[in-house]
Formats: C-alpha cells, structure tokens, sequence
C-alpha cells in the first residue's frame, strides 16, 4: 500500500538537500492550521501549507536558504522585493528562520488571518523524525472495507486512492479484483463476513457485492458492532425495507442497530445511478463520518 511514509522517504532519498517549512502559528483565518508542513528541494516540494503566496514566499525563501544565502535582507528581497510585506523573527538565516506574513492584499490573499512559517534545513535528525512522524500518522489512518468489487466498487476504491485512509476491498469472486489501485489491498475470501469481525475498530464498512443475500450478510454483521465509524450498503428503498425484515425478524437485530444504516450510500439527492457518481458521492459521506468521529 502506498503511503506518507513511503513517499516521503522516496523524495528525501532524491533530494540531496532539503528544507522543512511549518506552520508555526496560525491566527485568525488562514490556509492551513497551525503544524501543517512541507519540503522544499532546489527541484520539488513534498505536501503544502495552503498554496497561494503565503507558499510561494515560503518555497522561495527555502530555496535561498538552501541555495546559501546568509544575510537576511537577500533571502526576503529574493521572496518579496521592495518594500516587504512579511519580516522575520528573530533567527539565523543561514540555518533556519521565521517568517511573519500577513495573508493579506500586501501579498494578494485575502485570507485576513497571519501566519508565522519555520523554514529549517533537514539534517540527519530531522530527516529520521519526519519518518517516524509519518509511520505514525499512517498506522493511525482511519480504515474503510469496501465489500464488492464490481464497477461501484472499483469506482470507490480509485475515490478512496487519492485519500488518507487505509482500504481494503473484499471480494469472492478473483477477477472482481482485477486492475484495483495499487494502495489498496484486495482480500479475496469465501467468507467475507469474517472481514467485518476482524476489522479495527472504527472501520467504516461500506457494501455493494454482486449478491443480496450477502450483502445483508455482510451489513448484518457490521451493525453489530457498536464501534463501526459507518455502515452504507447500496440500493433502493425496497432493498432497505426487505433488508430491516430480515435482520429484525431473522439476524436478530434490533431497531437501534437498523438505524445505523446508511442506505442508499451517497444519498439520494442526485439521481444518477453512473458508478464514478454513485463512488464520488458516497466517498464524501463516508469521510465526513470518519473525520466526525476523529474529532
């Protein structure tokens, strides 16, 4: 599975120098919150601390930094010209330094908020803690498994690609996992209703298989647990009413757990039924509950 971590370690391995640059403080409104960071090499950046000018000034000033510059007015007239609409704090600019920027019409923002941004060189050190940080932050991605892997399926699991989440699609059928994103992992299984009882807590299980009666299977299991982030199946409205019979007056459900379900997934707001809709709506309504329940 692709990850932070791994693409992290990819760009300081082709980088022979490399700045950090971080949100040091955010007030008021701005871009990115106060921790957000990125890297800056002579040639590429690594993540993002908003965009706009606010980043360009920050990229610029790291490029000096790393390119040698050691007096602070050249490293600022380098970013900005004359008259400077942000100034730095009080540190060494050969090494690492502070801007103060105002995210206003001085720098074409209108954000209204003021950011301060670290820009330090990476050394050996640093270069081990960004790692470890990011090893971290990927264990604690929340997890989604997606149960079905026809075109809904792998619609959401491309969706899912391009977010910070761990995904596994499960599937009894073999060619049903064909030509998946590469970061997410596929599980192929006779049983796929033992994946719901594996899964950490706080999964979102989302379920559209080829099959009715296992995909009532399948959400039976993920509404008994009271640690599910989400629980979504696809279909209609009669495909909800058969389903809460069943698991009534069959599953041993009960009325509490039923009204966890999220049927259809995405809503039914926008009536289109293409698969890339069905996955783009859906995707969101499921990040929203991880991120909900995250904070």
């Amino acid at each position: 599975m692709s990850t932070t971590a791994k693409s992290l370690r990819a760009f300081l391995d082709a980088a022979p120098s490399v700045a950090l640059v971080e949100v040091a403080e955010a007030k008021g409104s701005t871009p990115r919150e106060k921790g957000a960071w990125m890297l800056v090499s002579p040639q590429r950046i690594f993540g993002t601390i908003g965009g706009g000018q606010l980043e360009f000034m920050a990229i610029d000033t790291a490029r000096a930094m790393l390119a040698g510059s050691s007096k602070r007015s050249t490293v600022m007239e380098h970013v900005t010209g004359d008259p400077v609409p942000a100034r730095y704090l009080d540190r060494d600019a050969k090494d690492s330094l502070t801007l103060d920027i105002p995210l206003g019409p001085e720098i074409g923002q209108c954000c209204g908020g003021r950011v301060e941004v670290a820009v330090r060189n990476v050394d050996a050190a640093l270069r081990a803690d960004l790692l470890a940080s990011a090893e971290t932050t990927d264990a604690a991605r929340p997890h989604v498994h997606v149960f079905g892997g026809g075109h809904v399926g792998h619609a959401l699991a491309s969706a899912f690609a391009l977010l910070p989440l761990n995904v596994v699609v499960v599937e009894t059928r073999t060619d049903a996992l064909d030509d998946m994103p590469d970061n997410v992992v596929t599980r192929l299984t006779p049983m796929p209703e033992e994946m719901v009882r594996e899964a950490p807590a706080g999964t979102a299980f989302v379920v559209l298989t080829h099959d009715h009666a296992l995909d009532f299977l399948i959400v039976g299991e993920a509404l008994k647990r009271d640690d599910a982030a989400y629980v979504g199946m696809i279909g209609s409205k009669t495909k909800k009413a058969t389903f809460k019979s069943w698991f009534l007056k069959t599953a041993g459900g009960n009325e509490a757990q039923y009204a966890r379900l999220v049927c259809p997934i995405g809503g039914d707001g926008v009536k289109d039924k293409r698969p890339a809709v069905i996955a783009a709506l859906a995707a969101a309504e499921i990040m929203t509950a991880l991120v909900l329940r995250a904070n």
